[in-house]
């Protein structure tokens, strides 16, 4: 036995030098960390819900009564809570979408209890990210690692300010990666068993090294409250986005084109396969980067840029990593014989509110979709004005946003000029220099309001 102890002792050695030790503590990491993380406090105002008489007809004379009495029920403030992290020490804060989703007003507090109003820069409801920005100086940023190296059984800490109670510090471990929870189609999330309440959404979820590799996103509970099952976005999925929410507000996807599912045991056996790792193609879109790439219908996907597809949801997330114009290369099993086939994948169309039936619209770069005010929607609107151009959409962080335009808004005089049609606007913003200013008079469902709309510097 004891010619065998040497041999125990190395690879015991060995195996602690690969692991990642359990640390004695992680007041070291906590102190250098916490002021990257911020309080969030947003304010949303919303119309209080009336409560209608429970059995009453439709077609009753009191139904009318009561819809006109409740309708004029008063506006109500909510307020809630969450935390974010320093991206950038030029003022710029991280968070999750649902944190600050319609609200009005947003608020961060910094450790130091500076509190600063936020400006909203952009947002992804699919990634669930949201970017702010506020006017503060000697500001700590997170230093990003690479969370694809991270392994099930590593050390976290998560850094939060669950129900509110500021600077609170959990530490766990990775319990699994790749998790699907059925929020979208993007779903690749870290999940760990450090305590993640309510409050805790949009914050840092940090490794042993005190590097961000994750932002803290859902639990799973039935109660509401911490069951030691939390769930982070992976850094290395949102970080390529950050630069394209801070330069346009918005995130512009690429996209291949086909339709995909999983590879059962029938299509398996079908096609002569080996496993059921990949994703089977089961419609190519006329025109699309697929097709201009002879991808086809019964192809399997097993792998992008050296990347194994496993099921058809990895290949979503691997497209989501890239920009439209991007080449990527799929290795594809067609007829039982591997492939590789390059392919430019192209912008996936950003879905717009429904305008005017048959009227022409028009996206201004200001992030505003305007129709032609007619006469129903004149009347729909309730507005005073006779002409001007009806917001049917915003988009959301657009300078339209900021300035505080929102959706149903009529534009009726825009740099003091009236604005009639669509080429009204046209001509003023094409005679006015990039980045200034211009004054907007706006009826309002009958209340006329004005503010002041940036126009973008190029």
């Amino acid at each position: 036995m004891k010619v065998f102890q040497p041999l125990i002792g190395v690879m015991f050695l060995l195996l602690t030098q690969t692991a990642q030790a359990m640390p004695n503590s992680f007041a070291d990491l906590v102190v250098a960390q916490r002021d990257t993380v911020v309080n969030i406090s947003t304010t949303k105002t919303v119309k209080a819900q009336p409560r209608m008489p429970q059995g009453l007809d439709k077609n009753s004379p009191f139904n009318q009564f009561f819809h006109d009495f409740f309708g004029q029920m008063p506006e109500q403030e909510r307020h809630a809570l969450g935390t974010g992290f320093i991206l950038s020490s030029k003022g710029y804060v991280v968070t999750n979408n649902h944190v600050i989703d319609g609200a009005d007003e947003i608020v961060v507090k910094t450790s130091d209890g500076k509190e600063y109003d936020a400006e909203l820069i952009g947002s992804d409801a699919k990634l669930d990210v949201a970017l702010l920005k506020i006017k503060a100086k000697g500001l700590q940023a997170v230093i990003l690692a690479d969370s694809d190296k991270l392994r099930v059984g590593d050390w976290v800490v998560a850094i939060g300010n669950p129900f509110g109670l500021e600077q609170t510090v959990t530490a766990g471990i990775v319990s699994a990666r790749g998790r699907v929870i059925g929020s979208g189609p993007y779903d690749d999330f870290i999940q760990t068993d450090a305590a993640i309440n309510p409050g805790n959404s949009g914050g840092p979820l940090f490794n042993s090294k005190g590097e961000l590799v994750g932002i803290n996103t859902a639990i799973y509970s039935r109660s509401g409250g911490n069951n030691g099952i939390g769930f982070a976005i992976p850094i290395n999925l949102v970080d390529s986005i950050f630069d394209e929410l801070r330069e346009t507000g918005h995130v512009q996807r690429a996209r291949l084109g086909v339709g995909i599912r999983d590879v059962d045991k029938d299509t398996m056996k079908a096609l002569g396969l080996k496993n059921k790792n990949g994703a089977l193609v089961t419609q190519v879109e006329g025109g699309s980067a697929a097709d201009k790439a002879h991808v086809q219908a019964g192809d399997v996907i097993v792998a992008m840029d050296k990347k194994s597809i496993k099921s058809s949801h990895d290949l979503p997330i691997r497209v989501a990593r890239h920009q439209p114009g991007d080449r990527v290369i799929l290795r594809i099993i067609r007829d039982g014989k591997q492939i590789h086939i390059p392919v430019v994948v192209d912008a996936m169309e950003e879905p717009t509110l429904a305008s005017n039936q048959g009227k022409k619209k028009v996206k201004v770069a200001l992030g505003l979709t305007l129709t032609e005010l007619d006469k129903v929607m004149r009347k729909k609107l309730e507005v005073r004005i006779k002409y001007g151009l009806v917001v049917s959409n915003v988009q959301r962080g657009s300078a339209a946003a900021r300035a505080g335009i929102k959706q149903g808004d009529v534009l009726y005089k825009v740099d003091r000029k009236n604005v009639k049609s669509l080429s009204d606007l046209r001509k003023i913003i094409d005679n006015t220099e990039p980045g200034s200013a211009l004054g907007v008079n706006i009826d309002r469902h009958g209340d006329q309001t004005f503010t002041m709309l940036r126009l973008p510097k190029k």
